[in-house]
């Protein structure tokens, strides 16, 4: 059975008829569908869509309800034919904070109403509250552009510029327009896609939508509307029912609950708060205009106009009882899918009931995955419930549609989800979704996500543009600042490059092949700038030597513990048991792909004989604790003991928990060490550990002292790594050598820096959210008692709790006071790291016992607690913290199925510095878990990466700035490879491991004085050029480069010559590196290439270098090879252009294929 056998169902059933026969009768003005309930509701009217030709407003009760009823519908009939018509303002309208995301969604709906054709419209109260702009005034200010159609560009230009478009170089929020050569971007108001539109001449050629991320194209359309924004117009505003067709319909779920909040929303009208902070700094004529503006009677309805409007309307209530009295009643028997709490035997119990009464099973949900995992924890049970006999075996094989096999007829409706499972008596089907059956948030997803996505895109542009006057980091000449793109003229042709102004006013011009050099210039505080470097005094020589040889003492220790880890013999695991099998299945989410893949490897390492070495990345609340309780757990099926290494008792305390209910019922014992317990209790625990009665235990670095002796130790997971000290990771070292290891960090440590450089250790990066996580809801509010008593009051009034973080120690006990005063019934309980850690710890434990409702604190928060039952954080002087660390104190709350939110205080936007601004409305924006915060690889000041090689390298790190440091750290492990390591090499090339040449050069660079840039008149603005020349300078292989080729051609049109060329070179440094190539110069028809400059290197015994000298042998009189002061180099004769240097290269690689 699928969606359309189901809408044919409800179209056809007797109710539907019913109902039709209702409508058609002209003297019924009221009808009332008694006991429509949960999602019945948005099927019933999908299923009456084609029947019902009209349009139908359904007003639900909040902005939540009517979500998931437009979810409802839309996974029912698709998104063209359903609309959803929000409130435009952020929060509640007495706020008055607009959002443009949702002015798309409300002017899309007044253009579709706009042509006539018939539509379902979803709102709620709060959105018809607003006025709307009249029909006319729409149809004014709307442009209509179709294929084929004659056009003036400048007259084009002028009308958008009339209507209130803003010009700009690139498109990422409506009412912007974009125009380059003949290509033209709009984002109208009326689309959650913004148009590009290409010309021929002055005829319109294609339109098509594009994204605003990657400013890709999507799909082609023959015709579009351009409307402006609508909602700051004041003049002849009308209440939204005016707007509708007259033949509409009005569908709602208690007619006098919406009257009423609508008169309420009218009667608050905009708060003074509200008006303050619009009022702040405008101008005198301004003022006069925000607030005529902000009249009530100017923006919203009462409910005794309400009334008015809708009376002449059919209106239709839904739900059990009618609030006015119907002409016309039908009955429905459905009743709401019972709650099962995750009790899978009272769940199958359930089903077998229905299931003997005749109904139908039917399963929802998002993908076939979960069905087949429902699947499989229903087949477990194999033996009877109760053991009674009138379940037999024939009643168990009548249940196999709950297994969801083998019979016709019942199935499992994958990839398609409803809000709130039913079951109807009258049909006798039963409608269940997995997420309620699991316990699982279950979410809706609007148009306007996408056009949110637009403010995230440009902040993420603005972290990695550099602007000139910018500091950025020159691997060679130090630290300087970005003096923009410059055209220098060479020989006859023209070069694009970059200047880097550095102390005494010292110019630098450096070739844009030679970016992957330059960085921006990064550390962990943003106090005073940093000094410019001045050129020629080998001070920054010196600095960056010294830190190679600090980088090279800890890389050499790794280097020879990995060596000597490659000849050890480890434990070698069993395969997985039924047991683990059950483990898995019974994990309450669905593994994101990512997790599955981290799984997999683990277990494969821990299969082999060679002791594991495995790093986890992945940020907060994305599963990494997960995968360690299936590899502890098959380490513990096969007798061996787990240690589990955690930085604080806190955690030590929560993961205890975490495993204890996650292993619940499994034949193992989890116990945990820590200051916490007694010196009795320790005392039995090591007993228990020598003696192998446990299994798992969790433990702070207690747990490596000499007084603790181990059974049987076959597995260590160490949690939060960077965040112990040196001495503790020295004595780890030791205990590793031949014991299984898995570490896990959240910091995402930056690829650059795996020490998988040199082998040592293997990665697994969780980069997905797991799915149907509750997006947080933030917002950024002034300090003030009104917001936080509001708040508190509603956390505490479902039972929760409060994480309130302050960045200062010296006031916190001035907030508890002002909250004791607000809220009086609240227990508060501060804590801060200047405390004597075992009180700190008391605290924190009785705040995960419930013991207070509201913790003050400092942001000691961010170190990996996890409470699941607190889902308010209130951050404090937000602006001043970086947008890693919000996002990670973010990522505190929102771990459990209930919504929650997180409110950022800070003064007032205008006062603000501008980036403050930014990274504040870049997380109100991005609500999303993980919205792929590759900003906390930007902005993740450095700490990851420190104290990932101790301590002693923070500060190098802040004077050579992130990503430099990361390219010298880079530098100094080939170097170590190819002087004091060559033997390692011997040995791998003895065994037969084929060596290319780019395990021994660090970076192949390029000279030339081909032209290769991007033209200006093809791209314009320089800091766009300089992202485009980064993502080419970041390309690893072909398909990546025909990808960004076509990317280019869409967004910019047919790619000149000189960007060809340019993107050849990529191809060039990557080949030339794989060869072996130091450098290769490009000039007067001829390439000189430079090969590794240690002549005694293993390099000149590899394959990669014989290939050259068989190339030299096939082609004598084309190449020579040179030894010149130590260096060894070879001439090739006619190579015209990079595609040619290109071609060459290649068949040197390929030459020892032919032989």
């Amino acid at each position: 059975m699928n969606v359309h056998d189901i809408l044919t169902l409800y179209g056809t059933s007797t109710q539907s008829r019913a109902f039709k026969k209702a409508l058609e009768d002209k003297s019924v003005k009221t009808v009332f569908l008694q006991g429509l309930i949960e999602s019945a509701a948005p099927i019933l009217f999908a299923g009456l869509a084609e029947q019902l030709d009209q349009t139908i407003l359904f007003i639900l009760q909040d902005t939540d309800e009517a979500g998931y009823f437009y979810h409802d519908l839309t996974q029912m009939l698709g998104q063209d034919r359903v609309l959803f018509f929000p409130s435009s303002y952020r929060r509640a309208v007495k706020y008055g904070q607009r959002d443009a995301a949702n002015e798309i969604l409300r002017t899309e709906v007044l253009a579709r109403i706009g042509t006539g054709k018939s539509v379902y419209i979803v709102a709620s109260p709060e959105s018809l509250s607003e006025r709307v702009v009249s029909r006319q005034r729409l149809d004014e200010r709307t442009i209509k552009l179709s294929i084929n159609q004659t056009i003036d560009l400048t007259e084009l230009r002028k009308t958008l510029r009339d209507l209130g478009f803003q010009e700009t170089d690139y498109v990422y929020e409506p009412g912007q327009f974009a125009i380059r050569g003949s290509i033209v971007d709009i984002y109208s108001f009326s689309s959650e896609w913004p148009f590009r539109i290409d010309f021929f001449g002055d005829e319109i050629d294609t339109i098509r939508t594009f994204d605003v991320q990657d400013q890709l194209s999507k799909e082609k359309k023959t015709e579009i509307e351009v409307v402006p924004e609508i909602a700051s117009m004041n003049a002849d505003k009308v209440p939204f029912l005016h707007f509708l067709p007259q033949d509409s319909m009005i569908v709602m779920k208690d007619f006098s609950f919406i009257h009423d909040t609508i008169d309420r929303i009218y009667k608050e009208g905009f708060s003074t708060q509200a008006m303050q902070e619009r009022l702040e700094g405008a101008t005198e004529i301004a003022q006069k205009e925000i607030l005529f503006e902000m009249q009530k009677d100017q923006q919203l309805i009462s409910g005794a106009q309400f009334l008015r409007d809708a009376i002449p309307f059919k209106r239709v209530e839904f739900g059990p009882r009618p609030s006015e009295t119907a002409q016309a009643t039908i009955h429905f028997n459905i009743s709401p899918q019972p709650l099962f709490h995750k009790n899978f035997d009272l769940l199958r119990k359930t089903l077998i009931d229905y299931q003997l009464q005749g109904y139908k099973l039917f399963i929802f949900a998002e993908s076939k995955k979960q069905v087949e995992r429902l699947k499989e924890i229903m087949s477990t049970a194999d033996t009877p419930p109760d053991g009674s006999e009138a379940f037999s075996s024939n009643a168990y094989q009548r249940l196999a549609p709950i297994t969801l096999e083998g019979l016709e007829g019942n199935a499992a409706l994958g990839g398609v989800s409803i809000h709130s499972g039913f079951i109807d008596n009258n049909l006798q089907i039963c409608f269940l979704t997995d997420h309620q059956i699991f316990d699982r948030f279950h979410k809706y997803n609007l148009k306007s996500d996408k056009a949110r996505a637009g403010k995230m895109a440009l902040t993420m542009k603005e972290l990695q543009e550099m602007e000139p006057g910018d500091f950025i980091v020159h691997v060679d000449f130090g630290i300087g600042k970005f003096g923009g793109l410059v055209r220098i003229p060479t020989g006859d042709s023209y070069q694009e490059m970059i200047r880097i102004i550095y102390q005494h006013n010292d110019k630098v011009d450096v070739s844009i092949h030679s970016l992957y050099k330059i960085s921006k210039y990064r550390r962990s505080d943003t106090g005073e700038p940093p000094r410019l470097s001045t050129l020629g005094t080998g001070a920054w020589e010196r600095l960056k030597e010294r830190t190679k040889t600090r980088i090279k003492d800890i890389a050499r220790d790794l280097i020879k513990l990995y060596s000597k880890r490659l000849h050890e013999k480890g434990f070698s695991f069993s395969q997985d048991t039924y047991l683990q099998n059950e483990l898995e299945a019974s994990f309450l989410y669905e593994d994101t792909p990512d997790q599955l893949k981290a799984t997999q490897e683990v277990k494969t390492d821990m299969e082999r004989a060679r002791p594991m070495d495995r790093l986890i990345c992945g940020d907060v609340g994305f599963g990494k604790t997960e995968v360690a309780i299936r590899a502890a757990f098959k380490a513990a099926t096969d007798s061996k003991q787990v240690a589990i290494l955690v930085p604080t008792t806190v955690l030590a305390f929560q993961h205890y928990k975490t495993f204890k209910s996650r292993l619940r019922n499994m034949p193992v014992r989890v116990d945990y060490l820590s200051r916490a317990r007694s010196a009795k209790e320790t005392r039995q625990v090591l007993d228990d550990l020598e003696a192998g009665r446990i299994d798992i235990i969790i433990g702070t670095h207690k747990l490596i002292s000499q007084s603790v002796k181990w059974y049987d130790l076959g597995l260590l997971i160490i949690d939060e790594e960077q965040k112990f000290g040196v001495s503790t990771k020295e004595k780890l070292r030791k205990l590793k050598t031949n014991v299984d290891t898995l570490t896990m960090s959240a910091t995402p440590i930056p690829r650059t820096l795996q020490f998988s450089l040199m082998g040592a250790r293997d990665m697994s990066i969780i980069r997905t959210p797991p799915p149907n996580r509750y997006p947080i809801h933030t917002e950024i509010a002034s300090y003030g008692h009104e917001i936080i008593a509001e708040a508190i009051n509603f956390e505490m009034s479902r039972n929760g709790q409060v994480y309130f973080v302050n960045d200062r120690i010296s006031n916190l006990p001035e907030i508890a006071a002002l909250i004791k005063k607000y809220v009086p019934d609240c227990r508060v309980a501060i804590g801060h790291g200047q405390m004597p850690p075992k009180e700190l710890e008391d605290i924190l434990i009785d705040f995960m016992n419930d013991e207070y409702d509201v913790l003050l604190s400092t942001s000691i928060i961010e170190n990996g607690i996890d409470i699941s039952n607190a889902n308010t954080i209130i951050i404090n002087n937000a602006h001043r913290v970086g947008l890693s660390d919000l996002h990670q104190m973010r990522g505190r709350v929102g771990r459990s199925n209930r919504k929650a939110f997180c409110y950022l205080l800070a003064p007032p936007k205008s006062v603000l510095t501008s980036e403050a601004r930014r990274r504040l409305e870049a997380l109100e924006t991005f609500s999303e878990l993980g919205s792929g915060f590759n900003i906390a690889m930007q902005d993740l000041d450095i700490r990851g990466a420190g104290n990932l090689l101790g301590a002693e390298q923070s500060g190098f790190m802040e004077d050579l700035g992130y990503e430099t440091y990361q390219k010298i750290l880079k530098q100094a492990v080939t170097e170590l490879r190819n002087d004091e390591f060559n033997d390692l090499y011997e040995e791998s090339m003895a065994q037969g491991e084929v060596l290319s040449g780019a395990d021994f050069v660090d970076d192949c660079t390029i000279e030339s004085n081909l032209e290769m840039y991007f033209p200006d008149f093809y791209v314009p603005g320089s800091s766009e050029r300089m992202l485009l020349y980064r993502e080419l300078d970041n390309i690893e292989d072909d398909d990546e480069l025909t990808a960004y080729r076509q990317r280019l051609i869409d967004r910019f049109g047919k790619v000149p010559h000189e960007g060809e060329e340019l993107m050849n070179v990529v191809a060039l440094r990557r080949v030339g590196k794989r060869l072996g190539c130091e450098k290769i110069i490009l000039k007067q028809g001829r390439m000189t290439m430079q090969f590794v400059s240690n002549p005694l290197s293993v390099y000149y015994k590899s394959k990669a270098f014989d290939s050259v000298l068989n190339y030299i042998g096939t082609h004598p009189r084309r190449c020579d090879l040179k030894e010149s002061k130590g260096r060894r180099m070879m001439h090739i004769s006619e190579v015209g252009s990079v595609e040619e240097a290109v071609t060459v290269l290649r068949s040197i690689e390929n030459i020892n294929k032919q032989y």
